[in-house]
């Protein structure tokens, strides 16, 4: 399954820093963190879609505390 959410980050480096952890996580197929237009992009196992979105969205409040994912 592969969703697109607005997002909220400051800066380009946090933006790929949070994109590298989010790849790294069992069952993600692809992240995709853009700080320019502040979209996320994520495609996962689609029976556990939800459950690494919420994975995704703590790794990456952990490198960048004002990550925000809008929409979920």
């Amino acid at each position: 399954m592969k969703k697109k959410f607005e997002c909220e980050i400051d800066c380009a480096n946090c933006a790929a820093l949070v994109q590298d952890a989010i790849n790294k996580i069992e069952g993600v197929q692809s992240a995709k963190v853009n700080f320019l237009m502040q979209k996320f992009t994520l495609e996962a196992e689609d029976a556990r879609f939800e459950e690494i979105l919420t994975e995704a969205i703590r790794i990456g409040k952990t490198i960048e505390p004002d990550f925000k994912v809008l929409g979920v």
